[in-house]
């Protein structure tokens, strides 16, 4: 658990006896415990913003009113006014009480592609510069992953290009899956290849693929979630996304979904079997060097999944706002008691500026 023990001596305990010694030492954890609620509030009380949330929705005006209908159905049990009332300055008031330097803005399900080519090009490219006008308009505080019309290839190299060169947005935002097709099926391959091209940085969020929704009558659509998260990396191992472009840093939402608990399995699968893809790295390598986002997983059988898979160092805070907010980020990911102070600053900050280009330095606040 994380404390700050070398700051603090602990209660003498030379005298004798039993009940002295436990008094001692109540008081040691109590001042251990004091210290770590202290350093959780840091950010949010006076101190300059340093956190990056890596998972932080918006819904451009341009956006709900093409696709309200389907971002109700997939957010169920959200208020339904809740996404007609998002504005920036939403966004920015969460951030401002947590200590959110940066948000790194995208597009939730279900994307921005509804079968029509034209709609789905046009479409992207509102939400995109939308969001760079929104980094303009308040530098240092936010970021985007750029949306592109997947499964339209033509038009998401076209977006792409756009997105990254003349708007200079930090990545790409992709689905888990898309229609029929999960995100590694070979069609998408020229995507790959020319985000592996620019080394770019590509945020996957889940969605819930034709083949397996509704299977269960009244069940929610997001139950399934986890699970296309899951059969997305396994498509990218698979179809040799994963060793064909290793100088993309992928990132999966939701602690990588159930991946953590099945990742072993999928290494089982296709070691050494000979239906084996023919590739020269097993799953499990493969699925080390990806990187998580915390949000929803903040509760310890699923940070123990992902922590027994991943290093801190793969690990980056994500609050899932404006589902979540990102106080309720960071405390929940600090009362697990699983990380020590380093990993923490690590999670919260280090790593995503490590892995996401172009992010301005914390506390340049324009908004």
């Amino acid at each position: 658990m994380p404390s700050d023990r070398n700051a603090i001596a602990a209660p003498p305990l030379a005298q004798p006896g039993r009940r002295r010694a436990l008094k001692g030492l109540a008081g040691y954890a109590s001042l251990c415990a004091g210290c770590l609620a202290m350093s959780g509030r840091a950010g949010a009380q006076g101190a300059a913003p340093r956190r990056i949330d890596t998972h932080h929705h918006i819904f451009p005006p341009a956006y709900l009113a093409a696709a309200r209908e389907g971002v109700v159905d997939s957010s169920p049990g959200a208020p339904t006014d809740m996404f007609d009332q998002w504005s920036p300055r939403k966004s920015l008031d969460d951030m401002d009480k947590q200590g959110v330097a940066t948000a790194i803005v995208s597009i939730s399900t279900p994307g921005v592609f509804f079968g029509d080519v034209a709609q789905g090009r046009r479409l992207a490219r509102e939400c995109n510069e939308y969001g760079a006008k929104m980094i303009a308009d308040h530098p240092g505080r936010f970021g985007m992953f750029a949306a592109v019309p997947l499964p339209d290839v033509e038009g998401s190299l076209r977006e792409i290009a756009y997105a990254l060169d003349e708007l200079k947005l930090n990545g790409v935002g992709l689905l888990t899956s898309y229609g029929d097709r999960w995100a590694g099926d070979p069609a998408f391959f020229p995507v790959f290849e020319e985000l592996n091209r620019r080394k770019a940085t590509v945020y996957f969020h889940p969605t819930a693929a034709n083949c397996c929704g509704n299977l269960v009558p009244e069940t929610k659509v997001s139950l399934e979630y986890p699970t296309d998260t899951t059969r997305c990396a396994a498509s990218l191992y698979i179809n040799g996304v994963l060793s064909r472009c290793p100088d993309i840093r992928f990132i999966l939402s939701h602690g990588g979904g159930s991946l953590p608990s099945f990742a072993s399995r999928i290494d089982a699968l296709f070691a050494g079997s000979p239906t084996a893809p023919r590739w020269p790295t097993r799953a499990m390598d493969e699925f080390r060097r990806l990187h998580y986002d915390t949000a929803a997983i903040l509760n310890p059988p699923a940070m123990a999944a992902l922590r027994q898979l991943v290093p801190a160092s793969q690990i980056l805070m994500g609050s899932d706002f404006p589902y979540r907010s990102a106080g309720r980020a960071v405390k929940e990911i600090r009362d697990l008691g699983m990380f020590t102070e380093a990993e923490l600053e690590a999670i919260e900050r280090g790593n995503a500026l490590r892995i996401v280009p172009g992010l301005a330095p914390a506390g340049r606040r324009a908004g």
